[in-house]
């Protein structure tokens, strides 16, 4: 996945009113999460993602392994991103919750290995849109029915006249076969 398209993720999921609100989202929470993370695991994870954002898993306190529960996880994240807290909360859950759909199995799961069990159930996603511990995210586009193919379009609600061939005789009532064809 590309930068624009993680960040534009990013926003209409969380219900964001610009890019940089949801360049802030991910930069708070991929940079708490590096500080929680030992080792080289963040920059492993850096790997996976779009430049523009792995550089915010390699920021200096990166791998430091600090030990911190999953509330002062969110409390570091609103901090960050200078939003109260449960916005951060949700905001951290759908960038984790996209990084997850994003980067490979094995990779979450090197990096759940190292996090307590109450930081694992953030990366529990099983279906594209998933937050964990939310349900699912309404994740598709609002696409004007008259763009979409008439195979796609919602059905008409209530009756609806009969549908007339262009010859003007009623397709929905043909005439039988019978009165067609008249031996003259």
């Amino acid at each position: 996945m590309k930068y624009d398209e993680f960040i534009a993720q990013v926003q209409r999921r969380a219900d964001l009113n610009s890019r940089d609100e949801a360049d802030r989202a991910v930069r708070a929470t991929l940079e708490t999460l590096a500080e929680r993370l030992a080792g080289g695991e963040a920059k492993d994870l850096a790997a996976q993602l779009p430049s523009e954002i792995a550089v915010y898993l390699e920021q200096p306190l990166a791998g430091a392994g600090q030990s911190y529960t999953l509330d002062e996880f969110f409390q570091r994240v609103s901090d960050r991103e200078g939003v109260a807290l449960p916005d951060a909360s949700f905001h951290a859950r759908v960038v984790i919750g996209l990084i997850s759909e994003v980067v490979t199995m094995g990779e979450i799961e090197n990096v759940r290995a190292q996090l307590p069990a109450e930081f694992r159930e953030l990366f529990e996603v099983e279906n594209e849109g998933e937050l964990p511990g939310q349900g699912i995210i309404d994740t598709s586009l609002e696409v004007e029915e008259e763009h979409l193919p008439s195979n796609q379009r919602p059905a008409p609600q209530g009756p609806q006249p009969p549908l007339v061939s262009d010859m003007g005789v009623d397709v929905d009532h043909p005439i039988p076969p019978s009165k067609l064809f008249t031996e003259g």
